[in-house]
């Protein structure tokens, strides 16, 4: 059974999250703020499949959570709040979210990027058609069924999103992709922030993965148009 981390001070709303989720068969565990969340995610790390995280919260807010939760994990984490400002967007996810509800929303828009996340992430371990299980390139492998990273003999830790815009470009290796295609390829929605969002993720990538990040090798820019993954590598 899948367990689900709720970081959340509304009592409420977690109290309903958790009734949904158990409903469909999902084990969730409630923490009341950002430090007993984290406490708790160390204790569950390796039974954890997915994070709800509210932004405002009185200890540390989300943000800050979200910073140090990836550090040392990749748990895809869905971000909460009651702003609908979208500069909080979109700093959550360039800092590693994988999604974003502004609150109110309805439980079922709520399941269903539940269900969606743990999809993606723990139980179908999607590819492409364009994909193998295995991507092999000059001192980097890509396994996409288990969704890792090694350069050489080491593992290179990922955010979910970060592995899927890698995936994405590596499976599509010498063809050039705007920052728009990009986007909705490898976020699945319409194309709504400014480019930046794109090349923050970019240069976050880059720094995990290549050689020398200010000479990229990978991850090459084709400069007025977008990007594209070395088809020499």
């Amino acid at each position: 059974m899948n367990k689900v981390l709720v970081i959340d001070d509304d009592k409420e709303l977690c109290a309903l999250m958790k009734k949904c989720m158990e409903k469909e068969n999902l084990t969730a565990v409630v923490a009341g703020g950002g430090l007993e969340g984290l406490r708790i995610l160390e204790e569950n790390k390796k039974d954890c499949s997915l994070i709800i995280l509210d932004i405002m919260m009185p200890d540390l807010d989300g943000l800050q959570v979200l910073q140090q939760i990836r550090q040392t994990s990749n748990i895809p984490v869905l971000m909460l709040t009651a702003k609908s400002d979208e500069e909080d967007k979109v700093s959550g996810l360039r800092m590693g979210a994988d999604d974003y509800l502004t609150k109110p929303f309805s439980i079922n828009e709520l399941m269903a990027r539940i269900n969606s996340l743990i999809r993606r992430y723990t139980l179908l371990n999607p590819v492409s058609s364009a994909e193998t299980d295995s991507m092999t390139f000059q001192g980097m492998t890509i396994d996409s069924l288990n969704r890792l990273v090694f350069k050489g003999d080491e593992q290179i830790e990922l955010t979910g999103k970060e592995f899927d815009l890698l995936s994405f470009l590596a499976s599509n290796k010498g063809k050039v992709f705007t920052k728009k295609q990009i986007y909705t390829q490898v976020w699945e929605e319409e194309y709504a922030f400014d480019d930046s969002n794109i090349m923050s993720f970019i240069s976050k990538l880059r720094k995990k993965i290549e050689p020398d990040p200010k000479h990229p090798f990978y991850i090459l820019t084709v400069q007025g148009v977008g990007y594209r993954f070395n088809r020499e590598a």
